[in-house]
């Protein structure tokens, strides 16, 4: 419990210090037009709102399930999962999702691929558009069919691997309405609809938090120990950070940020959106782990019994909330992937937008992309995919994106000046994770243990000299005139 409460208290200091530490660095504009703000915005997805609905808009699509499938996945490895959320949400994640969408802000709402591309180059740029479209493909398909899964288990209980017609119809009616909130203006559908997931996510954390202690499970609940407690002997590194994605850090946020870079009215809005909704989702995903770990303690094959994590969800819900709370829990889990998955479809989208500089604001335009989009996610979806393949190269391709977001982030940072370790020491660290994951796991080179985290470091550390040479002996300070003048030309624009 005290390892727990301990880190609870970490992120809130983590937000309320290294936030505002983060924010001192990049200094916000109070007087920069945002692009919501500037008199060509476009009213479809340049639509200023709120910041505080902004924030749950932001929350909830970056979080889904991620923080709760995650988390549970995460505590087989015990306490060791929550250090891995604190530090990888202060100082990886939250850092990620702040200059992912304050970039964005300053280049005028671009999307994850054109901000890579204005400070590492135009190849990185270009790797990034397929990359980042590829990813929010398979995002957008995954949570239609988990979803569509869940309602036609629940329905038809048909069984492992086999779909009957409510699941079909389940995917017809999400994919109909992703179609309607990917074209529609930001603030009709989503806008109107996400704060009030974003307030019932926060919700269910904050109830599971409360009966975890009420009903004595965080009595006797498990304590850091210096070990690797996994039931499969599992090694912490590099498994454990790729596992836990979403609370710690995720590639996928880098491209839903710049979705809200559109919507924010001022830029000192900024530590609280970005920075704020990832510790947030930090609270999420502890708030689960703990569950993970403490519910099933002394019940006959643990955790890993309970396993996969819905029905793990299932059992916490009903077992902790009751019949009535906890079956609303249930239906909120079942909805919270569609909140991520039209969000997907909308950033592939604009992603497209951005690369061919087609004007979104005449409908047309809009279904012109986002058709094709749909028809491979469409396919995708369909039972003779086997979709557990290509799944298990997202959460390597999801830290993998997160890891070019943190160079891009550190460049931008040398570039105009600024201290660049707040994002050069992560990017570094995640640099050494992925690597060695896709050298030493199943789906990649599978090298012996030893041999594949060396090659990570090595990896991690040749990355680490290139870049200060290049950028930081030979570009340091090369963009500060540019911003000041940025800076300058932005403030003196009316909406």
């Amino acid at each position: 419990m005290i390892t727990f409460l301990l880190g609870i208290a970490g992120l809130v200091l983590g937000y309320v210090i290294y936030g505002a530490v983060v924010d001192k660095i990049f200094k916000p504009s109070s007087t920069f037009k945002t692009p919501a703000m500037k008199k060509d915005a476009d009213g479809v997805d340049f639509v200023p709102m709120n910041w505080k609905k902004v924030m749950l808009i932001q929350f909830i699509s970056i979080a889904g399930t991620g923080p709760i499938f995650g988390a549970i996945a995460g505590a087989l490895w015990g306490p060791v999962a929550y250090l891995w959320i604190i530090f990888g949400c202060i100082f990886a994640g939250a850092v990620h999702d702040y200059f992912s969408g304050m970039l964005s802000v300053r280049s005028n709402g671009g999307s994850v691929s054109e901000v890579v591309g204005k400070y590492l180059g135009n190849v990185p740029r270009n790797i990034m558009r397929v990359f980042s479209i590829v990813l929010l493909i398979l995002v957008g398909a995954v949570f239609t069919t988990t979803p569509a899964l869940i309602f036609d288990d629940v329905i038809a209980s048909p069984g492992a691997g086999v779909h009957t017609n409510f699941y079909f119809i389940a995917i017809a009616v999400i994919i109909v309405y992703y179609i309607i909130a990917t074209i529609t203006p930001i603030n009709k559908i989503i806008g109107r609809i996400y704060p009030a997931f974003g307030i019932l996510l926060t919700f269910t954390g904050v109830a599971i938090f409360l009966m975890l202690f009420v009903r004595g499970y965080m009595v006797g609940a498990p304590e850091l120990v210096l070990r690797n407690v996994h039931p499969a002997g599992t090694m912490i590194f590099p498994f454990l950070f790729i596992t836990i994605a979403c609370g710690a850090i995720s590639g996928f946020h880098a491209t839903q940020s710049p979705l809200m870079a559109r919507c924010i009215r001022n830029e000192k809005e900024g530590r609280k959106v970005f920075y704020g909704s990832m510790i947030l989702e930090g609270f999420i995903a502890m708030i689960w782990a703990a569950a993970a770990m403490t519910f099933f303690a002394n019940r006959e094959g643990g955790l890993v019994a309970a396993l996969p994590a819905p029905n793990v969800v299932t059992q916490v819900s009903l077992g902790l909330l009751g019949p009535i709370i906890g079956t609303i829990v249930i239906i909120g889990v079942m909805f919270f992937p569609i909140t991520s998955g039209d969000t997907a479809f909308r950033a592939a989208r604009l992603i497209l937008a951005d690369s061919f500089k087609f004007s979104q604001k005449p409908i047309l335009n809009r279904f012109i992309l986002a058709i094709p989009l749909f028809v491979i996610g469409i396919i995708l979806c369909l039972p003779f995919v086997d979709f557990d393949i290509l799944w298990r190269y997202f959460a390597w391709s999801n830290q993998s994106l997160a890891t070019i977001v943190l160079w891009a982030a550190a460049a931008y940072l040398a570039k105009t000046g600024k201290s660049y370790w707040i994002a050069l020491i992560p990017a570094t660290f995640m640099t050494t994770v992925v690597v060695s994951f896709i050298m030493i796991a199943p789906i990649g080179f599978r090298l012996p243990y030893m041999a594949g985290v060396i090659g990570g470091i090595v990896a991690a550390a040749a990355l680490f000299v290139v870049f200060v040479y290049f950028v930081v002996i030979k570009q340091r300070g090369t963009l500060i005139e540019e911003e000041r003048r940025l800076l300058e030309e932005g403030s003196k624009e009316t909406a």
